[in-house]
């Protein structure tokens, strides 16, 4: 446990010249704000296409070709701001360390330029429920929010709405790891699991990255922490106002199927929009989260009550021979996979894409449900690896071989679930394009 605040603060006053190390969507937005505000920017993109091109054009952005003059701009630059996902080994971190140039993250920029409150959520899976939910629950409550941050909506782009009264913002582990000042109201951490070890240098790494959210909280900010998970328990610190949820022990818990916080009951378990245990989770954490800058719990209830769910996240999709199929393509990771199998008894699973440097036996750990399992992508040879001491696994050549193995596992009726554990860039472009293929591929065999 950390038992002192680290503050940093960073003043951008004189420093008006910007480097940009990628030039993906999020730093589009920061290239577009950065200009309104009079600095210069240039920037380099290690995967540079027409669009990204035509942008620098309209803007009159430099688009560097690295590395022949990525040297030579540093020499030139008072500060540097890495697009979300750059891997921590490319060498602009390296250069930008040798000149004592601050880094600069989207989310430093937005607390620069804008001090409304911001309900930050972190975590490895679930980022995006609750804060689907958490700006639902406000809006019910007569708060004008806005979902920002991961999403299609980077920070820097929501502040320019000045009637927004509170952000809610998904922080991936991509924006948090350069974070020097960024101040939410709430700061809520949902759970931690290994990812994007593809990204960041090692699991240390991403967890110092995830602790960020609490590292310069409000004055009177609340951290929210998951009560039910070590590793972000381990990262509360003593000088914080903390709430904790999950289980039942979290200041907001489950207590005789209803959902319990600090003045009581507020929703039934039977009245959420679904209730897997990951369901209930999000829904504890959505309280706690929300209620600290407004939010009623009767909004809260009625959030968690009408919502839809999101796409590729457990949604059916069909029936053959008596069997339901489950499009879960949004579980990019084992920890997210595992979450989904718990809400099954038996099952058939679809698993593996893009391996994002994680150990994916983790996956076996917890699969006594499983019937059988179909192995997918790049990461097909690990799957099966993992699983094949202990079930029936075989490998399928494209989307619909696996729905045509799946099916033969599947007999009597026992449900079948795509829900990789893996990234999607080895078959597809998206998770979603991945799952759109999965409800493609079962109609086809309807």
């Amino acid at each position: 446990m950390t038992t002192a605040s680290e503050t940093i603060t960073l003043d951008l006053r004189g420093r008006k010249r910007a480097l940009l190390g990628g030039f993906g969507l999020t730093n589009r937005a920061v290239a577009k704000a950065l200009v309104e505000r009079g600095h210069a920017v240039a920037a380099f993109d290690d995967k540079p296409n027409e669009l990204v091109g035509g942008f620098a054009d309209e803007l009159g952005i430099e688009l560097l070709e690295p590395p022949a003059k990525l040297d030579k701009c540093l020499d030139q630059v008072d500060f540097v701001v890495p697009t979300p996902g750059l891997a921590e080994d490319h060498r602009v971190f390296e250069l930008t360390r040798q000149r004592g140039l601050p880094l600069v993250s989207e989310f430093d920029l937005a607390a620069q330029w804008d001090d409304r409150p911001v309900v930050a959520i972190t975590g490895t899976n679930g980022k995006t429920t609750v804060v689907e939910l958490c700006t639902d629950a406000l809006k019910r409550s007569g708060i004008k929010a806005v979902a920002a941050g991961n999403t299609d909506v980077p920070l820097v782009e929501a502040i320019r709405d000045h009637s927004t009264e509170v952000f809610v913002v998904e922080a991936s582990s991509f924006r948090l790891a350069r974070t020097r000042e960024f101040t939410p109201q709430v700061g809520t951490w949902l759970n931690f699991a290994p990812d994007h070890l593809d990204v960041h240098l090692d699991l240390a790494s991403y967890e110092n990255a995830k602790s960020r959210i609490w590292r310069n909280l409000a004055v009177d900010g609340v951290c929210v922490a998951n009560a039910l998970d070590p590793v972000v328990m381990r990262h509360v610190r003593s000088d914080l106002r903390t709430v904790t949820f999950g289980g039942c022990q979290g200041d907001w818990r489950v207590a005789k199927g209803e959902l319990t916080g600090p003045q009581g009951p507020f929703a039934h378990v039977a009245d959420l929009w679904r209730a897997l245990p990951h369901d209930i989770e999000a829904a504890l954490a959505v309280a706690a989260s929300v209620t600290p800058v407004g939010a009623t719990l009767d909004a809260v209830a009625a959030a968690c009550h009408e919502f839809d769910g999101l796409p590729h996240r457990i949604v059916p999709i069909g029936e053959i021979d008596g069997s339901i199929y489950y499009d879960d393509s949004k579980a990019t990771t084992p920890h997210a996979t595992l979450a989904a199998l718990r809400g099954f008894g038996q099952v058939v699973l679809i698993a593996g894409g893009q391996n994002k440097g994680v150990d994916l036996a983790e996956m076996a750990v917890e699969a006594s449900g499983v019937v059988g399992v179909v192995a997918i992508g790049d990461a097909s040879g690990e799957i099966a690896g993992a699983f094949s001491a202990t079930h029936l696994v075989e490998v399928a050549t494209d989307m619909d071989d696996a729905v045509t193995r799946a099916r033969r596992f599947a007999r009597g009726g026992v449900p079948v679930l795509l829900s990789p554990g893996c990234a999607s860039f080895d078959w597809y472009e998206s998770y979603k394009k991945r799952g759109e293929d999965f409800i493609r591929a079962v109609g086809a065999q309807r």
